[in-house]
């Protein structure tokens, strides 16, 4: 069980972090605590295993990212864990996951990588085929993006 105050500072950083010197600081005075504690709590819900990621997300093409491409790969079974490993080594993949294939669509490993163009991005899936001796795959390009929004365990006042 989540304490009020644990609630109120995961309600507080499901959605974007105010961009300032001193983010964490800004957090704990909206909900009447210091700076201090707001960081020893959120030490505590990792230590926990209640977050167990605090990261950003990234405008692929604002940062001048062009391209972007899921890549499904058909790995057997007893090497999806090294594959995925050597894939999510690359510094272009942002995401790796390991999910059931299904019916005519053979491929259980997923790498989602970034890139300058497409090309680039084919390049990169080739290179990591090479690394992983894995030549079983196919390219799902991004085309439109049309949903890009963090999960919101515990909806506020403010949410709509």
């Amino acid at each position: 069980m989540l304490t009020e105050l644990e609630n109120g500072i995961i309600a507080l950083i499901q959605g974007d972090i105010p961009i300032t010197q001193r983010p964490y600081l800004e957090i704990a005075k909206k909900i009447g605590i210091s700076e201090k504690t707001l960081i020893e709590q959120l030490k505590d819900l990792c230590d926990r295993g209640v977050i167990r990621r605090f990261g950003a997300t990234i405008y692929h093409q604002k940062s001048g990212f062009q391209a972007n491409a899921m890549v499904a790969w058909k790995v057997d079974e007893d090497r999806v864990d090294d594959a995925g490993e050597k894939m999510a080594s690359f510094k272009e993949v942002s995401h790796c996951y390991r999910r059931n294939p299904t019916g005519d669509w053979p491929y259980n490993l997923y790498t989602m990588i970034h890139a300058k163009d497409e090309e680039s991005c084919r390049e990169i899936a080739r290179n990591i085929s090479i690394k992983t001796l894995i030549n079983n795959y196919t390219l799902l390009f991004s085309r439109r993006e049309l949903k890009k929004t963090s999960m919101n365990y515990f909806p506020t006042d403010n949410d709509d």
